[in-house]
C-alpha cells in the first residue's frame, strides 16, 4: 500500500505541474472522463442529488465538474499545494458551491451521511488502505445515496501491450522530465499497473456491502466508472468510523 506521508510530499512537489500534465498525458480526455463521473452520479441518483463529497479531489477538476451542475461540493484532499490550487481555480470560475477543505480520504471531514453521493477520480489508488477508503466514502453517503470512483485500467488485448509500453516508457520519461520529478510519474505507472482489474474492484464493493455495483469501461478500457448503493439498511460495518465535528476550508487565495 502507499507510503502517506510518501505521496503528500510527492504530490506537493508536482503540484504546480499537475493540472498541465494531466492534460498533456492524457491527451486532453480526462476531462470528457470527468464529465462521464459528473453524468453518472445524475443518473444513479435519478435527480435526488444535492451534496457531494470529491475525495482525493487534487486541484478540484471534479469538484468543480460537479458544482458547474448546481451542486454542493467538498473537495478533500491532503496536500495542501493542491488544494490551493483548487480553490484558486474555484475563485477564478465563480463556483460558490465549491468548498475545499483539508482531509485524509480515511477520515473525511463530514458526518455520517451527510452527502447524497461521494465521488473519487484518479486518486483511490493513493489511499494506504482501499478497503478503508471505500468505506469511509460510503459513510458520508446517506443510506441510498451513490459510491462513484473513477480509475485507470490495463486495457485488455493488444491495446493493453501498447499501454503498457506507454506506460513504461514514455510516461516516466515525459512527466519526469517536465515536472522535474521522474520518481512520480514512475509511481504514477507503478501503481496503474497493479490496480486490480474492473471486475476484481466490482468484487471489492460488493463485499464492503455495496449495493447495484457496476462499471463502465471507457476510451478503449484505458479508464472505469464504477459506482455502488449505499444501503438503506447498512450493514457489514459501513458507517462506523467516527466523523469529526466540522469542515476545516482553507482560506481563499489571493488570485
Amino acid at each position: 500500500m502507499p507510503d502517506p506521508v510518501q505521496v503528500q510530499s510527492m504530490f506537493g512537489r508536482i503540484a504546480r505541474h499537475y493540472d498541465t500534465l494531466n492534460r498533456v498525458l492524457s491527451l486532453g480526455i480526462d476531462q470528457r472522463w470527468r464529465r462521464a463521473a459528473v453524468a453518472r452520479v445524475q443518473k444513479e441518483t435519478s435527480g435526488e442529488l444535492r451534496r457531494v463529497v470529491d475525495a482525493c479531489c487534487g486541484t478540484g477538476d471534479l469538484t468543480l465538474a460537479l458544482a458547474d451542475q448546481g451542486l454542493d461540493v467538498v473537495g478533500a484532499d491532503f496536500t495542501p499545494e493542491l488544494l490551493v490550487r483548487g480553490a484558486a481555480k474555484g475563485v477564478r470560475q465563480g463556483a460558490e458551491r465549491a468548498l475545499f477543505a483539508h482531509g485524509d480520504a480515511l477520515r473525511l471531514p463530514l458526518h455520517d451521511g451527510a452527502c447524497d453521493a461521494a465521488t473519487v477520480a484518479f486518486g483511490i489508488r493513493n489511499v494506504e488502505d482501499r478497503t478503508l477508503g471505500l468505506r469511509e466514502l460510503g459513510r458520508v453517503v446517506r443510506p441510498g445515496g451513490i459510491v462513484l470512483v473513477l480509475e485507470f485500467q490495463v486495457p485488455r488485448g493488444p491495446l493493453g501491450w501498447v499501454y503498457r509500453q506507454y506506460f513504461e516508457r514514455v510516461l516516466p520519461r515525459v512527466g519526469g522530465w517536465f515536472s522535474k520529478d521522474k520518481s512520480a510519474y514512475t509511481y504514477l505507472r507503478d501503481t496503474v499497473l497493479a490496480w486490480p482489474s474492473a471486475e476484481e474492484l466490482e468484487l471489492e464493493m460488493e463485499a464492503i456491502g455495496f449495493e447495484g455495483c457496476g462499471f463502465q469501461r471507457r476510451t478503449f478500457g484505458i479508464v472505469a466508472l464504477h459506482w455502488g448503493r449505499v444501503p438503506v439498511a447498512r450493514r457489514d460495518g459501513a458507517g462506523e468510523s467516527p466523523a469529526p465535528e466540522h469542515v476545516e476550508p482553507l482560506p481563499t487565495p489571493s488570485v
